[in-house]
């Protein structure tokens, strides 16, 4: 690590990969894993601050290339999602250690763009007086979560949304990570410069300095919508950057969200190719609203 320690990434990450507890055996989960294989595709160099277990294996499933430093903790988060008729039971049986300014590296305080994407509240609301300069993307759902004794997720408000939102560039969250509170809707929109609420294949609504716009989704056969949320997030991120235009980035974001559902797992970021395309298709095409 000490050599990738001075690098300068172009995107950086900032949150927990997740060991998820499924049928199939364990599978790395997490909003930076599913935004670190979208932003391999782009071709960045990626970097990734976490904390796991030591020799945790599921680190061998990011993409080859995203540097990773990860803060040992005694068990790496661990997460299940129970489904029943009345809905899901989400519980998190272990949690890695809050993740502070005081970890990073110097070069990585240089990042191009960095991108918060906590999932067991573990990324401290200090790094966002860090970045106050830089391209921020916030997606804020593992703010909103408290664990209760028996590890059952329930959902909260956000103490920090005040000091956090005022400082991205965009931030991304769905319906469901406000379905306990929507008035949180209207709240987050006055703080945040630019607010997305997705809705799956309903599109969603982008907040710009308060107001409302609707944008559309692409349609596309499901077959796992797991994930979504974050590429989406990291596309509009990135091509935002890029491009310096806000619907040139959604009109990227849902054309590859939208492939993402149509195959399993990490199956669903990306190829660079499917990059190519999307980037090209709006050069030639007015966005979709």
């Amino acid at each position: 690590m000490p050599e990738a320690a001075e690098i300068v990434p172009d995107y950086l990450l900032i949150g927990h990969i997740t060991h998820d507890v499924t049928p199939y055996g364990p599978q790395l989960g997490g909003t930076v894993s599913y935004a670190a294989h979208t932003a391999a595709a782009f071709g960045l160099k990626v970097a990734l601050l976490t904390s796991t277990a030591p020799d945790e294996p599921l680190l061998a499933k990011l993409p080859p290339g995203v540097l990773v430093l990860s803060i040992p903790a005694d068990q790496t988060t661990t997460f299940e999602n129970i489904y029943r008729p009345d809905g899901r039971m989400q519980y998190m049986y272990h949690r890695a250690r809050t993740l502070d300014v005081s970890m990073l590296p110097p070069a990585w305080r240089r990042a191009r763009q960095v991108h918060f994407g906590p999932i067991a509240y573990e990324v401290d609301p200090a790094f966002a007086d860090l970045f106050a300069e830089t391209p921020l993307c916030v997606t804020p759902q593992g703010w909103m979560r408290h664990r209760e004794p028996d590890g059952r997720i329930r959902p909260i408000g956000w103490d920090a949304a005040s000091r956090v939102l005022p400082r991205s560039d965009l931030a991304v969250l769905s319906v469901e990570d406000i379905a306990h509170n929507p008035a949180l809707e209207a709240e987050f929109a006055a703080l945040a410069p630019v607010l997305f609420l997705t809705r799956a294949e309903q599109g969603g609504t982008v907040y710009i300095h308060g107001e409302p716009h609707h944008y559309d989704a692409y349609p596309a056969e499901q077959v796992d919508p797991t994930g979504a949320g974050d590429i989406f997030a990291t596309v509009l991120h990135i091509v935002r950057y890029q491009l310096g235009d806000l619907w040139r980035a959604i009109d990227v974001a849902a054309r590859l969200a939208a492939k993402s559902v149509t195959r399993r797992g990490f199956l669903g970021a990306p190829t660079p190719e499917e990059v190519a395309e999307a980037l090209a298709a709006v050069e030639v095409e007015p966005p979709k609203r």
